[in-house]
């Protein structure tokens, strides 16, 4: 699966803990463009997993992403965005500055999502957030992303999928 994004675009990664989003970044985007919400919560309190700072977090965050923008570069946005509303901020700073946001859904099988989170090192969600936000994420699926400004939504629905992703750049 080839996925032929432009550049420079928004890639709003979306998908409940443990689903591969940082690992999809990882393998598929520069790691400069890669703004992800556990990194800043390190950066500000020294713990990737402190929910109790997530609004400052996703304030440097929105603050870094609107820069690099800004700039006229890719940006990647690595965290949950199940719901609407954590979508929408990201959404309208793409358009704000004329980058087109993709959404890259990561909706894999609830029991491998949970299975996945359970084995990650170091940094387990709590079962019942996991489940939270698969069924928010659900939720966000069945009403579709397609008109809340997205340019496109690509959804892997599988680990062949996600293992299988390429991404082409086109100017």
């Amino acid at each position: 699966m080839r996925l032929e994004l432009p550049e420079p675009s928004l890639v709003v990664l979306v998908g409940a803990a443990g689903s591969g989003k940082s690992t999809l970044a990882a393998r598929l985007l520069p790691s400069n463009a890669v703004l992800s919400s556990d990194a800043y919560r390190a950066l500000i309190s020294g713990d990737e997993t402190n929910q109790g700072i997530t609004r400052a977090a996703f304030a440097v965050l929105h603050r870094d992403l609107a820069r690099r923008m800004a700039a006229g570069r890719t940006a990647a946005v690595d965290a949950t965005n199940v719901t609407a509303f954590a979508r929408q901020a990201l959404v309208r700073r793409a358009a704000a500055a004329g980058v087109p946001a993709i959404a890259i859904v990561l909706a894999l099988p609830p029991m491998l999502v949970l299975a996945r989170n359970a084995t990650r090192p170091g940094r387990i969600v709590p079962e019942a957030a996991v489940r939270r936000q698969l069924d928010d994420l659900d939720r966000s699926l069945r009403r579709g992303l397609d008109d809340e400004g997205f340019a496109e939504v690509h959804v892997l629905r599988s680990l062949d999928e996600l293992d299988a992703v390429e991404i082409d750049w086109r100017r």
